[in-house]
């Protein structure tokens, strides 16, 4: 029985390790390189410019995008939970599938931004501009927060953050 529970011990130490973020892909995204699957939780990226990159499927979970021009990237199906997208411009951007739930997306611009089925559970967009975003629902929006100042789509509303 003491041979399963070490054995089950070294398991469950080891698969945390593979969640831990990857320097090196991290790296190679600061330097402005495609790392689509890469895993770059709680990636520092703010302030850089970093157009066209694809990040597609990537666990960008935590990951600091504050500041940062990201236009024409590709985040298809990444994990951005949780992340600060503050101030950040994504002009026509794919986020198809992403899931920023919890994201801070406050002041960022969504010009052109392909949101097409995107989690934005939690998400605080107050000030943001999406006004020209794509694939945006209303569900989507209704599980979200903003305010006045949000930009949204003809049509659109979403509740006041709280």
């Amino acid at each position: 029985m003491v041979r399963i529970l070490v054995a089950l011990a070294a398991l469950l130490a080891t698969s945390g390790l593979a969640q831990a973020q990857d320097a090196g892909q991290i790296a190679r995204v600061q330097a402005g390189q495609s790392c689509p699957g890469c895993n770059l939780f709680q990636a520092e990226l703010g302030y850089l410019d970093l157009p066209g990159i694809d990040v597609s499927g990537a666990r960008l979970r935590q990951a600091n995008l504050a500041l940062v021009t990201m236009n024409r990237a590709r985040f298809d199906g990444t994990n951005l939970s949780i992340a600060n997208l503050f101030g950040g411009r994504f002009t026509g951007a794919s986020f198809r599938n992403a899931d920023l739930s919890r994201a801070n997306l406050v002041g960022a611009y969504f010009g052109g931004a392909d949101f097409g089925g995107a989690n934005l559970t939690g998400a605080t967009l107050s000030g943001a501009e999406m006004a020209s975003a794509r694939g945006l629902t209303q569900a989507q929006l209704s599980s979200a927060c903003g305010d006045a100042s949000t930009q949204l789509p003809a049509g659109l509303t979403i509740p006041p953050c709280q």
